[in-house]
């Protein structure tokens, strides 16, 4: 450890490899081995071979030991790990080769392995076990050393053999798996862990009709709120029609689809309030898959309490909602199919005005943020007057969100800025400080339209040693 400072201690690794290694060994050496049997079996006819068979196969009762640890951070969705691996085993391997009547018999003993690789985990996903590939690299060519035996005879004292035997070991490993070049083991398909999007619904807003009063003493203010279901996003919400009991909004809303087999449209209709709580007027659901795709359809929704058919106040007629809704599937060309596909940019879909294109923004993650009285930080994001919001994360200064936001846009935002507040609300209810700031950033947008992609940390505004990690892609058609 003198020898590599930087090197951190990983002494519970080394001691849970102690109590698992006996069941590692036997999980190691019956993977080995079906592997290798179907393989010799292939080969030996051309060497006139009748058998070649694993007598003992152990890897030996001493576990490898991990000498240290580093660990890389980047901005990416992965985990960068070299372990500084030490083995010095006591294997039994036997192995005997029939051939010509005669039987010979080869054990391999004394084995030590000292190597520097470089394990990396990606992506991350937020699904178990949190990462879809290992890539493993060597950083330098692996120290092997080992004993060969035939028949009690040293084969390693032949004058030469040793040199020889070792050095191309090396050199076979080394040319298979030195750093740049990676040995990728797919744990589980990435697509499987994230939903990506898969279309947009346009909505259009059409009217209201026999909206039923809430005010007794004076007139209703209806807006109306729309949201998918299995979203995080923020709901969208129409202008407010004060004193009108059948608003005529004629507003088109733009939803990103990531599963259009089992999200729904949820479209709430409330009375507006300068002051307190707004009253529901009304509700209605409308399943994606009852859509037909690229399809125009106008409907008529009778406004509910809410969706239980049992509840006896949905009897009560509340009035009407009338909207008009398309389902546009993305081209399959414009879906990333795996991770190395998601890592170039996707493209904006065929509805894109020409000559525009999507900003999209995603909140991955802020350190060292701390509020005066509470630390529930949340996130806003205002661009061009439309401002989306993050979930909440209570009491936690190195909050992660993972959140997607996307703004369609006729033209690239070359002079734009993008305004992103890191906030905490409260968790009370009545407390003097019910909401405080915890820092902002100012981003200029020209960059994201010139690299389509930016991943960068930014030091917060107004907060002692805040950052958030924020990514930005212009996706065009």
């Amino acid at each position: 450890m003198g020898k590599n400072p930087d090197y951190d201690r990983v002494d519970w690794i080394n001691k849970f490899l102690e109590y698992i290694w006996p069941y590692l060994d036997k999980a190691i050496c019956m993977t080995a081995k079906n592997i290798a049997e179907p393989i010799i079996a292939e080969q030996i006819p051309k060497y006139k071979i009748d058998a070649v068979e694993f007598e003992k196969l152990t890897l030996g009762s001493l576990p490898p030991t991990f000498q240290g640890m580093k660990v890389y951070v980047t901005e990416e969705k992965e985990l960068i790990m070299e372990p500084l691996i030490k083995w010095a085993a006591n294997p039994d391997v036997t192995v005997s080769v029939k051939a010509f009547g005669l039987k010979a018999t080869v054990q391999v003993v004394d084995l030590q392995v000292f190597a520097l690789p470089r394990i990396t985990l990606k992506p991350l996903v937020p699904s178990f076990p949190c990462f879809a590939n290992i890539f493993v690299s060597l950083m330098e060519k692996p120290h092997i050393d080992f004993g060969l035996k035939l028949i009690g005879a040293d084969l390693m004292s032949i004058p030469g053999l040793y040199r020889f035997v070792q050095e191309l070991i090396k050199d076979q490993v080394a040319n298979m798996y030195l750093w740049p070049k990676t040995l990728q083991v797919p744990v589980l398909d990435p697509s499987k862990a994230f939903k990506r999007p898969v279309g947009i619904l346009h909505v259009k807003v059409i009217r209201a009709m026999k909206l039923k009063k809430k005010d007794l003493m004076g007139a209703s203010d209806p807006y109306v709120k729309l949201k998918l279901t299995e979203d995080k996003l923020t709901s969208k919400k129409t202008a407010v029609k004060h004193k009108n009991l059948n608003p005529e909004w004629n507003e088109e809303h733009n939803m990103i689809v990531k599963d259009p087999q089992t999200q729904a449209l949820e479209l709430h209709v409330y009375d507006w309030e300068r002051v307190g709580k707004h009253d529901k007027m009304g509700m209605n659901v409308v399943p994606l898959k009852d859509l037909t795709p690229d399809e125009h359809k106008v409907l008529t929704l009778e406004l509910l309490k809410n969706m239980d058919l049992n509840d006896a106040q949905n009897e009560k007629s509340r009035g009407q909602l009338e909207v008009e809704l398309t389902y546009k599937p993305f081209k399959e060309d414009e879906i990333p199919k795996s991770f190395d596909e998601s890592k170039s940019l996707q493209k904006a879909p065929d509805t894109t005005p020409d000559g525009g294109g999507v900003l999209v923004v995603i909140v991955h993650e802020a350190q060292d943020v701390e509020g005066k009285h509470h630390t529930n930080p949340f996130v806003t994001v205002l661009f061009r007057g439309e401002k989306k919001k993050t979930k909440h994360v209570k009491k936690n200064r190195d909050p992660r969100w993972e959140e997607e936001f996307s703004f369609m846009l006729d033209e690239p935002p070359v002079n734009d800025k993008l305004h992103v507040e890191v906030l905490s609300s409260s968790s009370g209810i009545g407390l003097l400080h019910p909401k405080e700031t915890l820092g902002y950033v100012e981003i200029n947008l020209s960059d994201v339209v010139s690299n389509k992609r930016i991943n960068e940390r930014y030091h917060l505004i107004d907060s002692k040693n805040g950052r958030i990690q924020i990514e930005l892609q212009w996706r065009t058609k």
